[in-house]
């Protein structure tokens, strides 16, 4: 599945490769491919918009719903079966389906390990002649090739963490009262451990897989802000 996505995605670097190729001299350092990647990047996140939209008003909905599941859970701890039949009401009566959320997540999975391992693998699923793939100039600001892994410890790596701590920050649903604590803390728990993790594999990847992932998170966070603040708007409408 994801080597059939990644030479869709493939074509479409590819495609947007040779549009910027067109549109005059090569800056000496920012190369059309380092160019191609933000594009295809921001492409690839409108692409997935929809899925996205749907998945973060599932998550607000969530968040939403947690003061009420946490006293129901709370009022029928030694009725479990009851317990189920109330959470099910409350499901219903705000027409909220609670697998909604991850059903958007695997759906966008596959697509995004596959544009993952395109940006691993570029000259595989985008750029098929060696030759031609090779004599590119892959230069981005102070990276001479984005093949290679970014030589400053505090550069893609360290904004690849940032962004991903800050996606996970307007990720997460708001805190309201009554949430779960044990839940929160998990999360928050995530929320570095997760940026560390990335910090550190980032270090290792190849420059360009880090720029894709660097502007795809930027991207996020702010199509996640605008998302809210739709959202908002609509349940002021609504009421």
């Amino acid at each position: 599945m994801t080597a059939f996505l990644g030479n869709i995605l493939g074509n479409l670097l590819k495609f947007v490769y040779d549009i910027i190729a067109t549109i005059g001299a090569e800056p000496e350092n920012f190369s059309f491919y380092a160019m191609a990647i933000i594009v295809t990047t921001i492409l690839f996140k409108l692409l997935l918009l929809p899925l996205s939209i749907k998945q973060a008003k599932a998550t607000q909905k969530m968040g939403e719903l947690q003061p009420k599941l946490q006293e129901i859970q709370n009022k029928y701890k030694k009725d479990p079966q009851t317990q189920q039949i109330k959470m099910s009401e409350l499901y219903k009566e705000h027409n909220y389906n609670p697998a909604s959320g991850c059903l958007m997540l695997i759906v966008q999975m596959p697509i995004i390990l596959a544009f993952f391992r395109v940006m691993r693998e570029p000259v595989i699923f985008a750029f098929k002649d060696p030759g031609m793939y090779e004599a590119m100039n892959k230069s981005f600001l102070w990276i001479s090739n984005l093949e290679n892994p970014d030589p400053m410890l505090w550069g893609l790596p360290l904004l690849a963490a940032a962004t991903t701590y800050l996606q996970s920050l307007t990720m997460q649903p708001p805190t309201t009262e009554g949430s779960n604590p044990q839940m929160e803390s998990t999360q928050k728990t995530m929320n570095i451990f997760l940026p560390i993790m990335i910090f550190i594999s980032a270090r290792t990847f190849p420059a360009g897989l880090a720029l894709y992932w660097v502007i795809s998170n930027g991207f996020g966070v702010v199509q996640q802000l605008l998302i809210r603040s739709l959202t908002k708007v609509e349940v002021k409408e609504g009421n």
